[in-house]
């Protein structure tokens, strides 16, 4: 049994004639320890699968299960590392990764949590700005903060809603491996949505593109044969590497292309307006 699956789930957002389907007749199994990306456009509905999952939103239609069971809201079994950082401004790095440690172990004592809360900020190198507010740290170091407030609850599952696409190329990179590093202590299952093919090769174990909406549907997975850990460097270099980003791009432009053509041109007929001009400006010298 899959750990998640998604059976013909389909959202709706709106009412009456404004209803719009975003996602139609998802079906998705996820298996325990396995890095999944989904990649896609803009706008395709990749944020409502993640919301989806996490419990955030329900489907109209079909249903997401959790270890077989229904997912009827969130839980800290799924850890959610968001695109926006979605950290309290008014709480220090310590504060913003303790009230997820608090909720997740309530039963831990003052002195378990504070090492705890240290071990996680710790794991990301950020002890040097425990203290701090995040209006105090660099895009980088928020995000960072992010993703322990999210480690730190101990999750069976992380799901990242493109947590790096506002970061400069090198934090992003940094981060890439960090997340690669501590996935890999202990093979939690991760779901990964991006934009950036190179990104899901370099991080996942499969990929499986979200075609465009409205009434957006998976594509075909690609299997990412590549041994780890992975170098950037020399994986740029490999065959198989050119092979599968090549495959996955195609595949996007093509139904990128597919999506433009279908497109109906909408004509608007503008009104007949002329500028009402001061009586000076009428008037003949």
């Amino acid at each position: 049994m899959a750990l998640i699956e998604l059976k013909n789930v389909s959202k709706y957002y709106g009412e009456g004639a404004d209803r719009v389907e975003v996602l139609s007749n998802i079906n998705l199994k996820i298996e325990e320890g396995e890095f999944l990306a989904i990649v896609g456009f803009s706008g395709s509905g990749k944020t409502t699968l993640i919301n989806l999952i996490s419990g955030l939103i329900q489907p109209d239609e079909g249903e997401v299960l959790y270890k077989g069971e229904p997912v009827k809201g969130p839980s800290h079994e799924r850890g959610v590392i968001f695109q926006n950082y979605s950290l309290l401004p008014w709480l220090s790095v310590r504060n913003n990764v303790g009230m997820a440690v608090k909720q997740a172990f309530k039963k831990l004592t003052k002195k378990d949590t504070k090492s705890k809360i240290e071990e996680y900020v710790q794991m990301v190198n950020l002890s040097h700005a425990i203290d701090k507010l995040p209006k105090e740290l660099s895009g980088g170091m928020r995000q960072r903060v992010s993703v322990t407030r999210a480690l730190s609850m101990n999750p069976n599952v992380i799901l990242m809603d493109e947590p790096l696409s506002a970061l400069d190329a090198l934090t992003r990179g940094n981060l890439q491996d960090e997340i690669i590093n501590i996935w890999s202590k202990d093979k939690k299952t991760a779901l990964l949505i991006t934009n950036d093919v190179d990104e899901g090769i370099y991080m996942a174990d499969r990929i499986i593109p979200l075609n465009p909406g409205p009434k957006a549907t998976l594509g075909p997975e690609f299997k990412i044969d590549l041994a780890r850990p992975r170098n950037k460097i020399e994986m740029n270099h490999m065959e198989s590497f050119k092979k599968t980003r090549n495959s996955i791009t195609n595949y996007l432009i093509e139904i990128g292309e597919q999506r433009n053509a279908n497109k109906t041109e909408v004509t608007y007929v503008l009104p007949d307006l002329k500028p009402k001009l001061p009586r000076k400006f009428l008037t003949r010298e």
